[in-house]
């Protein structure tokens, strides 16, 4: 078995928008900091859109954070969809490292979060989404009535379930994710 960290847009213009977002990217780094320090490659993805538009890739907001404390060593891919296997190189790149379980965080969860995991599963992978370690798009859904935190209770409740025959789906919080060869992410 072996994992890649895969981390969802986390970005400039998005992090303020998150409850906690600066909670969740200081989360996000520390779970980077141990897969680098475990041998366990990470993948950053970005969204990126038009020229003009606020994922305009030369645009400030769509950096990704300094927060994340990406490294030299990390692999960036832009995407402009969701689904961060559409039109990317990220299948072709975990296959390559032999990687057959992919350790998801990022935004937002009822988005791109989402979208990818279930993919994931299409693939054939593994997944692991850390339970504490996504967030949704806004602080909550007014209209549906709905916090943040139940979005996100509600999407780990509904992905955990998902029953695909390519790939399964976990739920870890980010302190029991372990990396490297010692055991793989339970």
């Amino acid at each position: 078995m072996k994992a890649a960290l895969v981390i969802v847009d986390m970005q400039e213009m998005l992090i303020p928008l998150v409850r906690r977002g600066e909670e969740l990217a200081d989360r996000i780094s520390s779970l980077a900091r141990t897969a680098r320090r475990n041998g366990t490659p990470v993948v950053a993805l970005q969204q990126i859109g038009p020229s003009g538009t606020a994922f305009d890739p030369e645009s400030p907001g769509a950096r990704l954070s300094p927060r994340l404390g990406l490294d030299p060593t990390d692999v960036v891919i832009r995407k402009t969809a969701t689904d961060a296997f559409y039109r990317t190189d990220l299948a072709t790149l975990l296959a390559e490292w032999g990687v057959d379980t992919v350790v998801l965080t990022g935004l937002a969860t009822d988005y791109c979060v989402d979208a990818t995991a279930r993919s994931a599963l299409s693939h054939g992978l593994d997944v692991v989404l850390v339970s504490d370690g996504h967030a949704p798009a806004a602080d909550g859904d007014p209209d549906a009535g709905l916090t943040a935190e139940q979005i996100i209770d509600r999407h780990n409740r509904i992905l955990s379930r998902s029953v695909h025959p390519g790939g399964t789906l976990r739920l870890l919080a980010a302190s029991d994710v372990v990396f490297g060869d010692r055991q793989k992410p339970q």
